[in-house]
């Protein structure tokens, strides 16, 4: 018998932050780690009352939702453990279809479709097993959903991406055969949109410009000769965004809700290396970029209004800086998240809901990967972080 389908009681406790005092929501509560969806993906869908997690339960990686108000908890895949290829990272890089309820993600070298309410599945896609999936993104208009694939160079040298990036430098300076796929929502098809002899991934759609997203040169960010690339699928067309001069580096870009612009993070050449963050228009036009006082591992906005990040394992608080007149505001702490970074599924990365009211993040302070909600109170009540 599936378990697809099976609900859970709700595991959500709310506890006030130390720092803040802000009640912070823990979703959940499994010996076994939970973790929402790659920063750059939005994981709400059923008109927001419901939030997509990856959850390793009964020693499986599955698909699960939380109902945000009664805290209800449903299975939505039904895999089994596999032992020689780790399924968890699959639904760390899942998205949802902005248009309907389903969402996609790559199960060993399928790539899949999962109707949210049906719990149906199909195969858009069946990958080359000399290949690699990465992340998967949906168009604006939910008629596609992108991927970059590249050589499996695994019996070459040792890899383990997921766990400590090992093999991390090997396969940039590989420079393997990647391509950026397209597949039909539908079920209609297949094509390549781009591939060259460079290592890519990061493959993230416009919000709401159906022919536009972007793509990276994956590798050190220090040593790619340029990180942030535009493609355009009805002019097959790609270009740099933000080129880098040699020594300085960008980074862990996402697109701003508007859909026509990306803000970006990492070190220019200015002084002895100074943190920056920027925001850019697809085009290149449009180019804001200050100096920044602090790092974090991952950041994202809505907007340009208001900034998220989450410091690190050694600055371990949610931050929040507000952007005015042309600058970041001093820090405030949102809350505490305690998160190791010691493996993908337990980065924090911190996100806002697609309305801005509340945010999302995932740490393993308990020992275990959770996801955890705050609402976002006003900026100036936070207090200050640390200098």
């Amino acid at each position: 018998m599936s378990n697809a389908g099976r609900t859970w009681p709700s595991e959500t406790s709310v506890e006030q932050d130390p720092i803040s005092r802000i009640p912070v929501r823990r979703l959940t509560a499994y010996l076994g780690h939970s973790h929402h969806f790659y920063f750059t993906n939005p994981g709400w869908y059923d008109r927001g009352q419901r939030l997509l997690f990856g959850s390793e339960r009964a020693n499986a990686a599955n698909l699960f939702s939380v109902q945000l108000s009664t805290g209800q908890i449903m299975q939505l895949t039904d895999f089994p453990p596999e032992k020689d290829y780790p399924p968890a990272l699959s639904f760390l890089h899942a998205s949802v279809n902005p248009r309907r309820d389903e969402a996609y993600f790559w199960r060993g070298h399928e790539l899949l479709a999962l109707d949210l309410s049906s719990l149906a599945l199909r195969t858009l896609y069946d990958l080359d097993p000399a290949f690699r999936p990465t992340n998967t993104s949906v168009s604006a208009d939910g008629t596609a959903v992108f991927s970059g694939v590249h050589e499996d160079l695994s019996k070459k040298f040792a890899v383990s991406l997921q766990y400590g990036y090992v093999g991390f430098r090997e396969y940039f300076e590989a420079h393997p055969l990647s391509r950026v796929i397209e597949a039909a929502t539908d079920g209609a098809g297949a094509c390549v949109l781009w591939e060259e002899k460079n290592w890519l991934g990061h493959v993230n759609a416009s919000p709401t410009q159906s022919h536009l997203l972007t793509f990276c040169h994956e590798g050190p960010w220090n040593r790619v000769d340029c990180r942030i690339w535009g493609l355009d699928r009805s002019a097959d067309k790609v270009w740099k965004i933000r080129p880098t001069q040699a020594g300085e580096y960008v980074g862990h870009e996402y697109w701003l809700a508007d859909g026509f612009h990306l803000g970006f993070h990492g070190k220019t050449l200015q002084g002895d290396g100074q943190h920056v963050f920027g925001f850019i228009r697809y085009d290149n036009t449009e180019h804001v970029e200050v100096t920044f006082p602090h790092s974090s591992m991952h950041f994202h906005s809505n907007t340009m209004d208001l900034l998220i990040g989450d410091g690190s394992a050694s600055d371990a608080n949610v931050y929040l800086w507000a952007f005015r007149d042309g600058k970041f505001s001093p820090r405030r702490v949102l809350c505490q998240h305690r998160s190791s970074f010691h493996i993908q599924q337990t980065h924090v990365h911190p996100r806002f809901s697609p309305d801005g009211r509340r945010a999302i993040f995932t740490s393993d302070a308990l020992g275990y990967g959770n996801v955890y909600m705050a609402d976002i109170p006003p900026f100036e009540s936070l207090p200050a972080g640390p200098n």
